[in-house]
């Protein structure tokens, strides 16, 4: 697989989360073509489990879907924001839980076929309530489901965001393979 030379990016729109270009480039075969890429500045996603196995997920319209959507806290990184703190962050306004305890897993693309936008992905553990302060765009609902619950709303098609079907699967795994190994 050969890399794509960029031969010239038009600017199109600069917004508060994203960025939107158009890269003409020259493909190893020597054709040119357009490549449309959202650009972004990264997010953090959060598997919050409680002391009782629960797993904290928000409920909130998504206008480019027209639906609501159950999902894992998240969101976007501010300019040169810590990932980690962010997380801190972001749980804390849409959930109102702190979580003593967070661990690094992963991070993927969200969506690389378009958009640079970079998720990392955490597990929050050792919550305790505080004050939530979702920003004020935001209408959240948080649920509290069993794990295995929510993993079996995954497998139903009824939790279809990506990095949320991803946190979960990977947490859920994660947890029963410490379980099969004994420490």
């Amino acid at each position: 697989m050969g890399e794509e030379a960029t031969i010239s990016t038009k600017r199109v729109y600069s917004g508060r989360t994203l960025r939107l270009r158009v890269d003409r480039v020259r493909l190893s075969s020597g054709r040119v073509t357009t490549r449309e890429i959202v650009g972004h500045r990264g997010a953090v996603a959060i598997v919050a489990l409680d002391d009782e196995g629960q797993v904290l997920l928000v409920q909130q319209y998504r206008k480019p879907v027209e639906r609501a959507l159950l999902e894992l806290p998240a969101g976007t990184l501010e300019p040169g924001e810590n990932p980690e703190d962010c997380a801190f962050r972001e749980l804390q306004e849409e959930t109102g839980y702190r979580a003593d305890t967070l661990r690094s897993l992963t991070t993927f693309y969200t969506t690389p076929g378009y958009s640079s936008e970079h998720m990392y992905l955490y597990l929050a553990q050792d919550l305790h309530p505080v004050a939530a302060c979702a920003e004020q765009d935001e209408c959240i609902e948080v649920l509290h489901l069993p794990l295995d619950q929510a993993v079996e709303q995954v497998r139903r098609g009824e939790i279809r965001d990506a990095k949320s079907i991803a946190g979960l699967l990977f947490v859920a795994d994660l947890l029963r393979q410490q379980q099969s190994d004994p420490a």
